[in-house]
C-alpha cells in the first residue's frame, strides 16, 4: 500500500469454514500491514484491558448472556482508533447479519471511513466437504494432513516429528460440514446482497492454490485503495 493512502482500508472477508480466510488474512497482514480483527479476540482483549466496553462485555458474559451488537461495535471502534491500524483492518466474523452490516456502515461513516471491499471466497460445497472431512493432525506436534491431498510420507508416522498418533476434530465429518455450509449460506445471503447493493462486493474463487487466491486478493486490495 502506498504512502498516499490516507483512509485506512476496511476489508471484510466472507467465506465458509475451511475456505481459508485465516490463512489469507495472515498473508494480507504480512504484505499490506493490515490488522486482522476477529470479534472473539477483540472481546477477550477488551475484557483483559478493562476498557469501559470491555467491562460491559464481561458483565454480560459472566451472566451467561450474549454480548450485544452495540457493545461489539463500541469495542471495534476503540480498536480501530489504535495507531497500529493506520494501514487498515481485515474484519473476520463480523458483520454476521444485515443489521450488523448496517450498524458497521454507520460506525465507519462517523469516522470518515467506509468498507473498501467485502470479498466473498467462493467455494464448491461438495469439494469443501472433501477438503474439511479429510483433515487430520499429528497428536504430538499438530502438523496437518489430509486423507487425499497430504498423507504422511511414511505411513502412520508424522513427517515433522515422527509421532505415531493422529487425531481428527469431531466436527470434521461430511454430515457436519454440509450442515455448516448450509447454515453459512443462509446467514451470509443477506450480507452478499447488502454489499452488492453498496457496490463493494468482490468474489474470488477459493478452490485454487493458496498463492493464486492471495494474488487475487492482493489485486483487489490494490485496486480499491489506489
Amino acid at each position: 500500500m502506498n504512502d498516499t493512502t490516507t483512509t485506512p482500508a476496511v476489508l471484510i472477508l466472507l467465506g465458509p469454514p475451511g475456505a481459508g480466510k485465516g490463512t489469507q488474512a495472515r498473508m494480507l497482514e504480512e504484505e499490506f500491514g493490515l490488522i486482522q480483527l476477529s470479534t472473539g479476540d477483540l472481546l477477550r482483549a477488551a475484557v483483559a484491558a478493562g476498557t469501559p466496553s470491555g467491562l460491559a462485555a464481561k458483565t454480560v458474559m459472566e451472566a451467561g448472556g450474549l454480548v450485544s451488537d452495540e457493545i461489539v461495535l463500541a469495542i471495534l471502534e476503540d480498536r480501530m482508533a489504535a495507531p497500529d491500524v493506520k494501514a487498515g483492518v481485515i474484519l473476520d466474523g463480523f458483520p454476521r447479519t444485515d443489521g450488523q452490516a448496517a450498524a458497521l456502515d454507520g460506525l465507519l461513516a462517523r469516522n470518515g471511513q467506509k468498507v473498501s471491499a467485502a470479498i466473498s471466497l467462493e467455494v464448491d460445497d461438495e469439494a469443501m466437504v472433501g477438503r474439511v472431512a479429510g483433515r487430520f493432525t499429528c497428536a504430538n506436534c499438530g502438523e496437518g494432513y489430509h486423507d487425499t491431498h497430504k498423507r504422511p510420507a511414511k505411513a502412520d508416522a508424522c513427517d515433522k516429528c515422527g509421532g505415531t498418533e493422529f487425531k481428527r476434530r469431531a466436527d470434521d465429518n461430511a454430515e457436519t460440514v454440509r450442515e455448516r455450509l448450509k447454515a453459512y449460506h443462509a446467514q451470509t445471503a443477506p450480507l452478499i446482497a447488502h454489499y452488492r447493493k453498496m457496490g463493494v462486493l468482490e468474489t474470488v474463487d477459493a478452490m485454487g492454490s493458496i498463492a493464486g487466491i492471495a494474488s487475487a486478493l492482493g489485486a483487489i486490495l490494490r485496486r480499491v485503495t489506489a
